[in-house]
Order: structure tokens, then sequence, then C-alpha cells
């Protein structure tokens, strides 16, 4: 009997069982569609946090005031603030080199109205290069000029969300909303970033420094200087020139450094290692599902040896080899494993269509090729005990069975 016969054979045998088989094969399918939903799932999140990291701004670097642990090292040490002249000092292009812009930033959580809707959100006040450092661009209307910073002008630019919330669908661009009593002009609208684990990053309003420090939190100190590096290959340049611009302007060392750096490099690189050993974790435990449908194909497999041992007994009568019993039970168990996958991959194709949470599953073809050969595996594996039994039964004691 040729290879053709064989596996002949063993779809026949497949297709006289069918609710057997059927049931068998599903297991596999739960299987394999468990494997490629849930690493796709672990790849959507990774996709979505890594550009939600992205969207707050290309190549950044953050300064923060404060020790590390928010307390101070020294208690005699006297902690300096962030100011305006240290944002100044990082624009220097002899001093730092590899720093295309920073922009100093100062927050004020603000409710606003406009007619009779209100939103309460966050504003920031920051110079106009903030747009290019955050990657914040508009969609509609423009951003603030340097002439409007230094003037101290009440007009803001807006995310997505606050202009839904206060101007509903009419356009915003031009109208004016009144943010803890003081009236903005609104100059823009910024293109969607979306919601995702660091919150809705279209719940903003950005505004001149100069007016939000005037109008709502009073000078102080700043909360943070957003720092571009010119490239990505010169992150780590840019932030070594921003610490010796600090250190020497605040008149500390490492040891006894008031300020706090945050590098969206090292985050997204902690992120993804965390996100992938999360995507490895995900598809180890849907791979425990494709064990079980093995299980299932050697105890389907055994109770076909045993009802066909007389069939068995009668082919070795007539001159079947061993090895030719042995591949038929071997294709029939790997056909069951195939068809399972199959449908499996449809199974997946049809969930990863529906956003979860948030979350738009992406499927890693590498999930889909694996859940395919592991089946193979798995039909080969499961399914060599079985047929091993019935290629090792005696021709007499087979046609003996009743």
């Amino acid at each position: 009997m040729n290879l053709f016969e064989s596996f002949r054979s063993g779809v026949q045998s497949i297709m006289a069982n069918r609710l057997r088989s059927g049931l068998t094969m599903l297991g596999i399918m739960i299987g394999v569609a468990a494997v490629i939903v849930l690493v796709a799932f672990g790849q959507g999140a990774s996709n979505s946090i890594t550009g939600s990291i992205e969207g707050l701004g290309t190549n950044l670097i953050t300064v923060f005031p404060g020790t590390a642990g928010g307390s101070q090292a020294d208690a005699n040490l006297a902690v300096k603030d962030l100011t305006v002249d240290d944002a100044v000092a990082l624009n220097d292009q002899v001093l730092a080199p590899d720093i295309s812009a920073a922009a100093p930033t100062k927050r004020a959580r603000v409710s606003c109205t406009a007619g009779t809707l209100s939103h309460g959100t966050a504003m920031i006040g920051s110079w106009p290069v903030y747009f290019e450092i955050s990657n914040s661009e508009v969609s509609e209307g423009g951003y603030f000029t340097n002439s409007d910073e230094l003037d101290g002008r009440r007009v803001a630019v807006i995310g997505k969300t606050v202009a839904d919330n206060l101007f509903d669908e009419a356009d915003p661009i031009g109208k004016e909303m009144t943010c803890n009593g003081v009236p903005f002009t609104v100059l823009g609208v910024l293109v969607s970033k979306g919601a995702s684990g660091f919150g809705d990053q279209d719940d903003t309003i950005i505004a001149p420094l100069t007016t939000v420090r005037n109008h709502l939190t009073g000078i102080g100190s700043l909360d943070t200087i957003a720092v571009q590096a010119a490239s990505s290959q010169t992150q780590a340049q840019a932030q070594e020139q921003l610490t010796v611009v600090l250190d020497a302007r605040h008149d500390v060392d490492e040891a006894t450094r008031d300020y706090q750096i945050f590098n969206q490099a090292s985050l997204l690189t902690t992120v993804n290692q965390a996100l992938g050993i999360f995507t490895a974790l995900l598809g180890a435990v849907a791979a425990i599902s494709l064990l079980v449908g093995g299980i299932g194909i050697t105890n389907i497999m055994l109770v076909s040896v045993t009802e066909r041992t007389r069939e068995i007994g009668i082919r070795k009568a007539i001159g079947a080899s061993r090895r030719v019993i042995l591949l038929q039970f071997l294709i029939e168990s790997t056909v069951l494993s195939l068809i399972g996958a199959f449908f499996g991959l449809v199974l997946a194709f049809l969930v990863t269509r529906v956003e979860v949470a948030g979350i738009q599953p992406a499927i890693v073809p590498a999930s889909v090729l694996g859940a395919f050969v592991i089946s193979v595996g798995i039909g080969l594996f499961f399914g060599s005990y079985p047929a091993n039994r019935a290629a090792s039964l005696r021709p007499i004691e087979a046609l003996r069975h009743e």
C-alpha cells in the first residue's frame, strides 16, 4: 500500500466516525485558536503600550525636580527648583549640541466650561516648541506662538476629548472657554492619540507657560523640562550633556543630584522586555490546551485500534507490512490534528477581529506557523503509541479477536 492509499484509508476511518472524530478535532481546534489568540492579544497590548509611549514624544527625555524616591538623600542638601533658565541653558547648542530642543512645563488641574458644558482636565503650560517635543500635531486650527508666550495671551490648543466634552459637535476654533475663571481662546485641536494604560492622551489642554503661571499656578518650580534628543542614535549623548549642564547650574554631582531623568528609550526597552515575557507566558498557558487535545488523540486512536483489531489481522494476513499499518494510523492521527488546526486558525482570525478593552489583537505569523507545526508534532507524537500498538499485533491473535 502506497502513501496515497494509506492517507485515503485514514480519511475513510475518520469519516466513518464523524462525531467522535469531530470531538477530537475540537480539542485541537480550541488549542490552536487559544495559542494564536492569546499571543495576538499579547502583541496587541505591546503595540498599544509602545504606541502610547512613542506618542508622548520622539526621542523624549524628561527632567523632574527632586531626588530618587521623592525624598532628599541628605537632609542638609538644598534642592534647587527647576527653572526656565535651566531650560534656556539646555537649548544652548554649544553646551548641548545633541539636544535639539528643550521646553519647561507647568501643570494645573482645571475645570473648564463653554456655554452649558463643563469638563475637568489638566492644562500644560509650556513653550511652542513643546508641540514638536511631545509629538503633538493639530488636526485643525493652529498653535500658539512665541509672541503669545511672551505677552502671556490667554490662548490654548485642546485635545480631542476636551473638544468633544466642551463643544460637542461644534467647531471649537476661535471659541472661548473658561478654565478656573480664566477665559481662553481655542486656537487648535490636537490630533487624537487615543487612550491607553497611560491615560487618555487626548484629555489635555496646552497653553503658553507665562499665561498658566500668571493666572493659575503662580511662578514656583517647574514640574518638568521636556527635552528632545537630536536623534535616537544620540539620545545617550544628549542625556549626558543634559546632566553636565544641570549639574553645573545646580552645583551638584552624581551623589547629590537634585533632579531625576526619565529616558523614553530605556522605558521602551524595559516595557518591550516585560511584554515579551508576558506574551510568551500567554502562549505557554494556551499550549496546555494543545497538550490536552493531544491526549484526546491518543485516546481515540487507542479506541480505533481496539475496534479494528480484526481488520488489522486480515490486512497483515494478506501481506500488509508493519510499516504500512504504522503509517496508516500515524496519517490518521496527523490528519485529525491538521483539520483541527485549520479550523482553529479560522476561529482565531475571527476572534482577533474584535477589539477588547481598547486592545486590537495583532496576529503574530510565527504563532500561526508554530501552531501548525506543533499540531503535526502532536498528531505524530500522540498517535505513535496507538499506531505502534496496531503495527505490533500478531496476525493470529488479531484474527481471533472478537
